[in-house]
Protein backbone atom coordinates (compact mmCIF):
# COMPACT_ATOMS: atom_id res chain seq x y z
CA UNK A 1 0.00 0.00 0.00
CA UNK A 2 2.74 2.09 -0.70
CA UNK A 3 1.44 3.30 -3.78
CA UNK A 4 2.37 6.80 -5.36
CA UNK A 5 -1.11 8.05 -5.21
CA UNK A 6 -1.63 8.24 -1.74
CA UNK A 7 -0.53 11.90 -1.12
CA UNK A 8 2.50 12.62 2.10
CA UNK A 9 -0.15 12.40 5.01
CA UNK A 10 -2.29 9.38 3.87
CA UNK A 11 1.15 7.49 3.33
CA UNK A 12 2.60 8.42 6.79
CA UNK A 13 -0.60 7.29 8.02
CA UNK A 14 0.00 3.70 6.48
CA UNK A 15 3.31 3.70 7.22
CA UNK A 16 2.22 4.40 11.62
CA UNK A 17 -0.61 1.65 11.18
CA UNK A 18 0.55 -1.89 11.50
CA UNK A 19 -1.30 -4.28 9.20
CA UNK A 20 -4.70 -3.14 8.90
CA UNK A 21 -7.36 -5.23 7.86
CA UNK A 22 -10.12 -2.85 6.90
CA UNK A 23 -11.11 0.82 5.69
CA UNK A 24 -14.24 2.25 5.91
CA UNK A 25 -15.16 4.64 3.88
CA UNK A 26 -16.79 6.91 4.56
CA UNK A 27 -20.05 8.90 2.64
CA UNK A 28 -21.95 11.98 4.58
CA UNK A 29 -25.23 11.71 3.48
CA UNK A 30 -27.02 15.64 3.98
CA UNK A 31 -28.35 14.70 7.21
CA UNK A 32 -24.62 14.24 8.14
CA UNK A 33 -25.40 10.64 8.81
CA UNK A 34 -21.93 8.09 8.28
CA UNK A 35 -22.77 5.89 4.99
CA UNK A 36 -20.34 3.92 2.81
CA UNK A 37 -18.28 0.60 2.71
CA UNK A 38 -15.92 -1.57 4.50
CA UNK A 39 -13.61 -2.86 2.51
CA UNK A 40 -10.46 -5.27 2.94
CA UNK A 41 -7.26 -3.36 3.59
CA UNK A 42 -5.76 -5.15 0.33
CA UNK A 43 -8.22 -3.17 -2.07
CA UNK A 44 -7.27 0.31 -0.72
CA UNK A 45 -4.67 0.87 -3.21
CA UNK A 46 -7.17 0.12 -6.10
CA UNK A 47 -10.03 2.05 -4.34
CA UNK A 48 -7.42 4.54 -4.32
CA UNK A 49 -7.25 4.51 -7.80
CA UNK A 50 -10.90 3.88 -9.56
CA UNK A 51 -13.40 4.41 -6.55
CA UNK A 52 -16.12 2.62 -5.13
CA UNK A 53 -19.18 2.22 -6.47
CA UNK A 54 -22.71 4.18 -3.78
CA UNK A 55 -26.35 4.46 -5.16
CA UNK A 56 -27.05 7.58 -5.87
CA UNK A 57 -29.63 7.84 -3.27
CA UNK A 58 -27.12 7.43 -0.61
CA UNK A 59 -26.74 11.29 -0.71
CA UNK A 60 -30.10 11.94 0.25
CA UNK A 61 -31.59 9.14 2.38
CA UNK A 62 -33.84 10.33 5.01
CA UNK A 63 -33.18 10.13 8.39
CA UNK A 64 -34.39 6.11 9.14
CA UNK A 65 -32.28 5.10 5.91
CA UNK A 66 -34.72 5.14 3.29
CA UNK A 67 -34.39 6.59 -0.15
CA UNK A 68 -36.33 10.13 -0.57
CA UNK A 69 -38.05 8.72 -4.39
CA UNK A 70 -39.24 13.08 -4.46
CA UNK A 71 -35.28 13.42 -4.81
CA UNK A 72 -35.07 12.25 -8.48
CA UNK A 73 -32.17 9.98 -7.32
CA UNK A 74 -34.19 6.46 -6.55
CA UNK A 75 -35.98 4.61 -8.86
CA UNK A 76 -36.76 7.65 -11.25
CA UNK A 77 -32.96 7.02 -12.63
CA UNK A 78 -33.08 3.17 -11.69
CA UNK A 79 -31.40 3.85 -8.48
CA UNK A 80 -27.87 4.00 -10.26
CA UNK A 81 -24.65 3.74 -8.69
CA UNK A 82 -21.66 6.89 -9.28
CA UNK A 83 -17.96 6.24 -8.37
CA UNK A 84 -16.96 7.76 -4.99
CA UNK A 85 -13.80 8.82 -4.70
CA UNK A 86 -11.50 9.00 -1.36
CA UNK A 87 -10.65 12.33 -0.61
CA UNK A 88 -6.77 13.10 -0.08
CA UNK A 89 -5.53 13.59 3.26
CA UNK A 90 -8.12 12.13 4.86
CA UNK A 91 -6.90 8.79 5.84
CA UNK A 92 -7.20 7.90 9.52
CA UNK A 93 -6.43 4.78 12.15
CA UNK A 94 -9.68 3.44 13.83
CA UNK A 95 -8.37 3.80 17.46
CA UNK A 96 -11.17 2.03 18.93
CA UNK A 97 -11.48 -1.05 16.61
CA UNK A 98 -10.93 -3.87 18.27
CA UNK A 99 -8.45 -5.13 15.04
CA UNK A 100 -5.87 -2.22 13.13
CA UNK A 101 -8.54 -0.45 10.84
CA UNK A 102 -8.26 2.38 9.27
CA UNK A 103 -11.15 5.45 7.71
CA UNK A 104 -11.25 7.71 4.95
CA UNK A 105 -13.91 10.00 3.53
CA UNK A 106 -15.17 10.20 0.02
CA UNK A 107 -16.57 12.58 -2.67
CA UNK A 108 -19.48 11.44 -4.90
CA UNK A 109 -18.92 12.06 -8.62
CA UNK A 110 -22.07 12.94 -11.00
CA UNK A 111 -22.58 10.85 -14.37
CA UNK A 112 -19.87 13.40 -16.32
CA UNK A 113 -17.08 12.03 -13.78
CA UNK A 114 -17.02 15.80 -11.81
CA UNK A 115 -18.10 16.00 -7.75
CA UNK A 116 -21.81 15.73 -7.18
CA UNK A 117 -23.05 19.65 -6.45
CA UNK A 118 -25.29 18.79 -4.03
CA UNK A 119 -23.00 17.06 -2.01
CA UNK A 120 -22.71 19.32 1.54
CA UNK A 121 -19.39 19.15 1.37
CA UNK A 122 -19.39 19.90 -2.35
CA UNK A 123 -21.51 22.62 -1.56
CA UNK A 124 -19.25 24.57 1.54
CA UNK A 125 -16.03 24.15 -1.25
CA UNK A 126 -17.79 26.67 -3.66
CA UNK A 127 -18.73 28.80 -0.75
CA UNK A 128 -14.63 28.74 0.19
CA UNK A 129 -14.32 29.10 -3.17
CA UNK A 130 -16.01 32.76 -3.23
CA UNK A 131 -14.57 34.06 -0.55
CA UNK A 132 -10.61 33.21 -2.33
CA UNK A 133 -11.92 35.07 -5.23
CA UNK A 134 -12.58 38.50 -2.93
CA UNK A 135 -9.02 37.45 -1.50
CA UNK A 136 -10.38 36.56 2.11
CA UNK A 137 -9.53 33.27 3.64
CA UNK A 138 -12.21 32.16 6.62
CA UNK A 139 -10.83 30.99 9.53
CA UNK A 140 -13.21 28.57 11.18
CA UNK A 141 -13.82 26.79 14.86
CA UNK A 142 -16.94 24.50 15.43
CA UNK A 143 -17.91 23.78 18.63
CA UNK A 144 -20.26 20.54 19.29
CA UNK A 145 -22.42 20.00 22.65
CA UNK A 146 -23.75 16.16 23.63
CA UNK A 147 -25.34 14.37 26.11
CA UNK A 148 -23.60 11.29 27.72
CA UNK A 149 -26.70 8.95 28.06
CA UNK A 150 -27.35 5.70 29.70
CA UNK A 151 -27.87 3.23 27.34
CA UNK A 152 -31.00 2.19 28.26
CA UNK A 153 -34.24 4.20 28.06
CA UNK A 154 -35.98 4.61 31.07
CA UNK A 155 -39.13 2.74 32.08
CA UNK A 156 -41.59 5.11 30.50
CA UNK A 157 -39.24 5.16 27.21
CA UNK A 158 -37.38 8.37 27.99
CA UNK A 159 -33.80 9.03 27.84
CA UNK A 160 -31.94 9.20 30.64
CA UNK A 161 -28.33 10.68 31.57
CA UNK A 162 -25.93 8.06 32.59
CA UNK A 163 -24.83 6.91 35.64
CA UNK A 164 -21.75 9.15 37.41
CA UNK A 165 -18.68 6.25 37.69
CA UNK A 166 -17.88 7.67 40.32
CA UNK A 167 -20.79 8.11 42.48
CA UNK A 168 -23.30 5.46 40.62
CA UNK A 169 -25.92 7.58 40.83
CA UNK A 170 -27.43 9.83 37.95
CA UNK A 171 -26.34 13.61 38.06
CA UNK A 172 -29.88 15.51 38.53
CA UNK A 173 -28.47 19.12 38.99
CA UNK A 174 -27.63 21.60 36.26
CA UNK A 175 -23.57 22.11 37.10
CA UNK A 176 -22.57 24.57 34.15
CA UNK A 177 -18.68 24.58 33.88
CA UNK A 178 -17.91 22.10 37.29
CA UNK A 179 -14.83 20.62 37.11
CA UNK A 180 -16.12 18.11 39.00
CA UNK A 181 -18.12 16.52 36.71
CA UNK A 182 -15.21 16.39 34.34
CA UNK A 183 -13.23 14.61 36.39
CA UNK A 184 -15.80 12.27 37.14
CA UNK A 185 -16.15 11.28 33.77
CA UNK A 186 -12.35 11.76 33.05
CA UNK A 187 -12.19 8.46 31.62
CA UNK A 188 -14.41 9.12 29.02
CA UNK A 189 -12.98 12.34 28.31
CA UNK A 190 -8.90 11.22 28.62
CA UNK A 191 -10.35 8.73 25.56
CA UNK A 192 -11.66 11.31 23.40
CA UNK A 193 -8.26 13.09 23.94
CA UNK A 194 -6.43 10.16 23.02
CA UNK A 195 -8.57 9.14 20.26
CA UNK A 196 -8.60 12.36 19.09
CA UNK A 197 -4.91 12.89 18.84
CA UNK A 198 -4.23 9.55 16.86
CA UNK A 199 -6.45 10.40 14.23
CA UNK A 200 -5.36 14.32 13.82
CA UNK A 201 -8.58 15.97 15.17
CA UNK A 202 -7.23 19.18 17.07
CA UNK A 203 -9.73 19.12 19.97
CA UNK A 204 -9.29 21.79 22.32
CA UNK A 205 -11.32 22.20 25.31
CA UNK A 206 -13.27 19.90 27.44
CA UNK A 207 -16.15 21.16 29.56
CA UNK A 208 -19.67 20.40 31.65
CA UNK A 209 -22.34 21.97 29.72
CA UNK A 210 -25.77 23.55 31.26
CA UNK A 211 -27.46 20.37 31.79
CA UNK A 212 -26.75 17.02 33.92
CA UNK A 213 -25.03 15.00 31.46
CA UNK A 214 -24.33 17.44 28.87
CA UNK A 215 -20.88 18.32 27.84
CA UNK A 216 -18.72 20.27 25.25
CA UNK A 217 -15.60 19.50 22.93
CA UNK A 218 -14.41 22.22 21.07
CA UNK A 219 -12.28 22.18 17.63
CA UNK A 220 -8.91 24.61 17.57
CA UNK A 221 -9.53 26.80 14.55
CA UNK A 222 -8.51 26.44 11.17
CA UNK A 223 -8.23 28.44 7.99
CA UNK A 224 -9.64 25.59 5.78
CA UNK A 225 -13.06 25.21 6.64
CA UNK A 226 -13.44 22.52 4.52
CA UNK A 227 -10.73 20.48 6.99
CA UNK A 228 -12.60 22.61 10.20
CA UNK A 229 -15.97 20.13 9.19
CA UNK A 230 -13.74 17.28 8.02
CA UNK A 231 -12.89 17.26 11.94
CA UNK A 232 -16.35 17.75 12.93
CA UNK A 233 -17.65 14.93 11.05
CA UNK A 234 -14.97 12.46 12.95
CA UNK A 235 -15.08 14.14 15.96
CA UNK A 236 -18.69 13.13 16.37
CA UNK A 237 -17.73 9.67 15.16
CA UNK A 238 -14.86 9.41 17.54
CA UNK A 239 -17.31 10.63 20.71
CA UNK A 240 -20.17 7.99 19.73
CA UNK A 241 -17.56 5.35 19.75
CA UNK A 242 -15.47 6.02 22.70
CA UNK A 243 -18.83 6.42 25.16
CA UNK A 244 -19.91 2.79 23.48
CA UNK A 245 -16.93 1.87 24.55
CA UNK A 246 -17.56 3.39 27.59
CA UNK A 247 -21.05 1.77 28.04
CA UNK A 248 -22.56 5.41 27.57
CA UNK A 249 -24.59 6.35 24.38
CA UNK A 250 -23.40 9.93 23.19
CA UNK A 251 -26.51 11.91 21.30
CA UNK A 252 -26.10 14.98 19.44
CA UNK A 253 -29.74 15.12 19.03
CA UNK A 254 -30.94 19.19 19.90
CA UNK A 255 -33.37 18.67 22.63
CA UNK A 256 -33.28 14.77 23.86
CA UNK A 257 -35.12 15.99 27.37
CA UNK A 258 -37.84 18.59 27.54
CA UNK A 259 -36.74 20.37 30.93
CA UNK A 260 -33.16 20.77 30.30
CA UNK A 261 -31.04 22.23 27.88
CA UNK A 262 -30.69 21.80 24.10
CA UNK A 263 -27.37 20.66 22.30
CA UNK A 264 -25.79 23.13 20.10
CA UNK A 265 -23.33 23.33 17.38
CA UNK A 266 -21.96 27.04 17.30
CA UNK A 267 -19.29 28.40 15.01
CA UNK A 268 -16.72 30.91 15.22
CA UNK A 269 -15.72 32.95 12.17
CA UNK A 270 -12.74 35.37 11.61
CA UNK A 271 -12.05 36.35 7.88
CA UNK A 272 -7.94 36.98 7.20
CA UNK A 273 -7.08 39.29 4.02
CA UNK A 274 -4.20 38.47 1.49
CA UNK A 275 -1.87 40.08 4.06
CA UNK A 276 -3.19 37.54 6.87
CA UNK A 277 -5.21 40.37 8.72
CA UNK A 278 -8.25 40.06 10.16
CA UNK A 279 -10.72 41.96 8.34
CA UNK A 280 -13.04 42.17 11.55
CA UNK A 281 -10.37 43.31 13.81
CA UNK A 282 -12.22 45.99 15.85
CA UNK A 283 -13.14 46.82 19.58
CA UNK A 284 -16.96 47.26 20.75
CA UNK A 285 -16.50 51.21 20.62
CA UNK A 286 -16.04 51.01 17.37
CA UNK A 287 -16.92 48.16 15.21
CA UNK A 288 -15.01 47.21 11.82
CA UNK A 289 -17.59 47.92 8.46
CA UNK A 290 -16.66 44.44 7.88
CA UNK A 291 -17.70 42.95 10.56
CA UNK A 292 -21.04 44.76 10.97
CA UNK A 293 -21.76 44.18 7.02
CA UNK A 294 -21.46 40.11 7.73
CA UNK A 295 -23.62 40.38 10.46
CA UNK A 296 -26.06 42.24 8.53
CA UNK A 297 -25.76 39.56 5.94
CA UNK A 298 -26.20 36.83 8.33
CA UNK A 299 -29.24 38.28 9.87
CA UNK A 300 -30.85 38.87 6.09
CA UNK A 301 -30.53 34.98 5.19
CA UNK A 302 -31.14 33.33 8.57
CA UNK A 303 -34.80 32.54 7.34
CA UNK A 304 -33.93 31.15 4.22
CA UNK A 305 -30.93 29.09 5.81
CA UNK A 306 -32.95 27.81 9.02
CA UNK A 307 -33.56 24.60 7.70
CA UNK A 308 -29.61 24.07 7.64
CA UNK A 309 -29.95 25.28 11.00
CA UNK A 310 -32.72 23.18 12.36
CA UNK A 311 -33.08 20.20 10.31
CA UNK A 312 -35.10 18.36 12.42
CA UNK A 313 -38.31 17.60 13.80
CA UNK A 314 -36.46 17.42 16.81
CA UNK A 315 -34.61 20.63 16.24
CA UNK A 316 -37.49 23.33 17.15
CA UNK A 317 -37.92 21.97 20.71
CA UNK A 318 -34.19 23.49 21.36
CA UNK A 319 -35.49 27.18 20.56
CA UNK A 320 -36.92 28.32 24.16
CA UNK A 321 -36.42 31.05 26.54
CA UNK A 322 -34.25 31.58 28.75
CA UNK A 323 -31.96 28.91 27.31
CA UNK A 324 -28.85 30.86 25.65
CA UNK A 325 -30.78 29.72 22.18
CA UNK A 326 -31.06 32.60 20.28
CA UNK A 327 -35.42 33.48 19.86
CA UNK A 328 -34.27 35.80 16.79
CA UNK A 329 -31.05 37.46 14.83
CA UNK A 330 -30.08 40.05 17.40
CA UNK A 331 -26.33 40.82 17.59
CA UNK A 332 -23.95 41.67 20.48
CA UNK A 333 -20.33 42.16 22.00
CA UNK A 334 -19.48 39.14 25.17
CA UNK A 335 -23.70 38.36 24.99
CA UNK A 336 -24.77 34.77 25.21
CA UNK A 337 -28.37 35.68 24.53
CA UNK A 338 -27.98 36.80 21.35
CA UNK A 339 -27.95 35.02 17.67
CA UNK A 340 -24.42 36.39 16.60
CA UNK A 341 -21.87 36.90 19.41
CA UNK A 342 -19.09 38.17 19.13
CA UNK A 343 -17.19 36.98 22.11
CA UNK A 344 -14.50 38.87 24.47
CA UNK A 345 -11.09 38.75 22.45
CA UNK A 346 -8.13 40.90 21.67
CA UNK A 347 -9.18 43.77 18.52
CA UNK A 348 -6.34 41.56 16.60
CA UNK A 349 -8.60 38.10 16.94
CA UNK A 350 -12.36 39.56 16.55
CA UNK A 351 -14.77 36.80 15.64
CA UNK A 352 -18.40 36.01 14.88
CA UNK A 353 -19.90 33.18 16.83
CA UNK A 354 -22.94 31.88 15.19
CA UNK A 355 -25.36 30.61 17.68
CA UNK A 356 -28.45 29.06 16.25
CA UNK A 357 -27.65 25.62 14.58
CA UNK A 358 -28.04 22.51 16.86
CA UNK A 359 -25.60 19.85 17.35
CA UNK A 360 -28.10 17.48 15.02
CA UNK A 361 -27.01 19.82 11.76
CA UNK A 362 -24.80 18.68 9.31
CA UNK A 363 -21.65 21.05 10.26
CA UNK A 364 -20.66 21.51 6.40
CA UNK A 365 -24.10 23.01 5.37
CA UNK A 366 -24.08 25.22 8.96
CA UNK A 367 -20.50 26.71 7.88
CA UNK A 368 -21.62 26.71 4.24
CA UNK A 369 -25.08 29.09 5.24
CA UNK A 370 -22.99 31.03 8.06
CA UNK A 371 -20.45 31.89 5.20
CA UNK A 372 -23.07 32.52 2.47
CA UNK A 373 -24.85 34.95 4.27
CA UNK A 374 -21.52 36.19 5.78
CA UNK A 375 -20.25 36.61 1.69
CA UNK A 376 -23.90 38.17 1.01
CA UNK A 377 -23.16 40.58 3.84
CA UNK A 378 -20.06 42.21 2.21
CA UNK A 379 -21.55 42.38 -1.55
CA UNK A 380 -24.44 44.01 -0.24
CA UNK A 381 -23.47 46.16 2.86
CA UNK A 382 -26.23 46.98 5.53
CA UNK A 383 -27.05 48.17 8.61
CA UNK A 384 -27.48 45.03 11.16
CA UNK A 385 -28.58 47.60 14.08
CA UNK A 386 -27.51 48.05 17.39
CA UNK A 387 -25.49 45.56 19.18
CA UNK A 388 -27.84 44.40 22.05
CA UNK A 389 -26.46 44.93 25.92
CA UNK A 390 -27.64 43.36 28.29
CA UNK A 391 -30.39 39.98 27.91
CA UNK A 392 -31.80 40.08 24.71
CA UNK A 393 -35.02 38.02 25.49
CA UNK A 394 -36.00 41.02 27.26
CA UNK A 395 -35.30 43.44 24.77
CA UNK A 396 -36.26 42.11 21.16
CA UNK A 397 -39.20 39.98 19.91
CA UNK A 398 -39.45 36.11 20.50
CA UNK A 399 -39.97 34.18 17.14
CA UNK A 400 -41.62 30.83 17.30
CA UNK A 401 -40.19 28.34 14.43
CA UNK A 402 -42.23 25.54 12.70
CA UNK A 403 -40.73 23.01 10.75
CA UNK A 404 -42.80 22.96 7.84
CA UNK A 405 -42.69 26.99 8.00
CA UNK A 406 -38.59 26.65 7.31
CA UNK A 407 -39.08 24.13 4.70
CA UNK A 408 -41.49 25.95 2.72
CA UNK A 409 -38.81 29.30 3.27
CA UNK A 410 -35.87 26.65 1.88
CA UNK A 411 -37.56 25.61 -0.97
CA UNK A 412 -38.83 29.11 -2.19
CA UNK A 413 -36.07 30.67 -1.70
CA UNK A 414 -34.25 32.36 -4.78
CA UNK A 415 -31.31 33.48 -2.86
CA UNK A 416 -30.75 29.68 -2.17
CA UNK A 417 -31.08 28.30 -5.71
CA UNK A 418 -28.50 31.23 -6.53
CA UNK A 419 -25.91 30.40 -3.63
CA UNK A 420 -26.29 27.01 -3.44
CA UNK A 421 -27.19 25.49 -6.79
CA UNK A 422 -30.71 24.48 -7.95
CA UNK A 423 -30.11 20.51 -7.66
CA UNK A 424 -29.44 21.03 -3.96
CA UNK A 425 -32.54 23.18 -3.06
CA UNK A 426 -34.78 20.72 -4.54
CA UNK A 427 -33.19 17.09 -3.29
CA UNK A 428 -32.40 18.76 0.17
CA UNK A 429 -36.35 20.36 0.74
CA UNK A 430 -37.61 17.03 -0.94
CA UNK A 431 -35.99 15.16 1.32
CA UNK A 432 -36.93 17.55 4.66
CA UNK A 433 -40.48 17.29 3.32
CA UNK A 434 -40.41 13.48 3.07
CA UNK A 435 -39.58 13.01 6.72
CA UNK A 436 -41.89 15.49 7.93
CA UNK A 437 -44.46 14.41 5.85
CA UNK A 438 -43.78 10.72 8.26
CA UNK A 439 -43.09 12.41 11.41
CA UNK A 440 -46.47 14.37 11.00
CA UNK A 441 -48.53 10.59 10.20
CA UNK A 442 -47.28 9.05 13.56
CA UNK A 443 -49.71 8.76 16.54
CA UNK A 444 -48.06 9.72 19.50
CA UNK A 445 -48.15 8.77 22.94
CA UNK A 446 -49.26 12.16 24.05
CA UNK A 447 -52.16 12.60 21.69
CA UNK A 448 -53.70 8.76 23.20
CA UNK A 449 -53.16 10.66 26.56
CA UNK A 450 -54.77 13.29 25.30
CA UNK A 451 -58.01 12.16 23.06
CA UNK A 452 -58.23 8.74 23.28
CA UNK A 453 -60.91 8.24 26.25
CA UNK A 454 -61.44 11.97 26.45
CA UNK A 455 -63.04 13.24 23.08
Amino acid sequence: MSSPEFCAADRDVLDRTSSPEYVDLILADMNGLLRGKRIAASALGKVWKQGVCLPMSLIATDITGNTVEETGLGYDIGDEDRVCMPLAGTLRPVPWAERPALQALLSMQDINGQAFAANPREVLKRIVAAFAARGLKPVIAVELEFYLLDRKLSADGHPQVSLNPTTGERNHATQVYYLQDVDDFRGFINQVSAVCAEQGIPADTAVAEYAPGQFEINLKHRDDPLAACDDALMLKRAIKAVAERCGYQASFMAKPFAEQAGSGMHVHVSLLDQQGNNVFACTPDAPADALRHAIAGLQRHADDCMLMFAPNANSYRRFVLNAFVPLNECWGFNNRTVAMRVPYSDPANVRIEHRIAGADANAYLVVASVLAGILDGLASPADPGPPIVGNAYQQTESRQLFWRDTIAQFAASEWIRQRFGDDFRHIYAAQKRKEMLTFSRQVTSLEVDWYLRHV
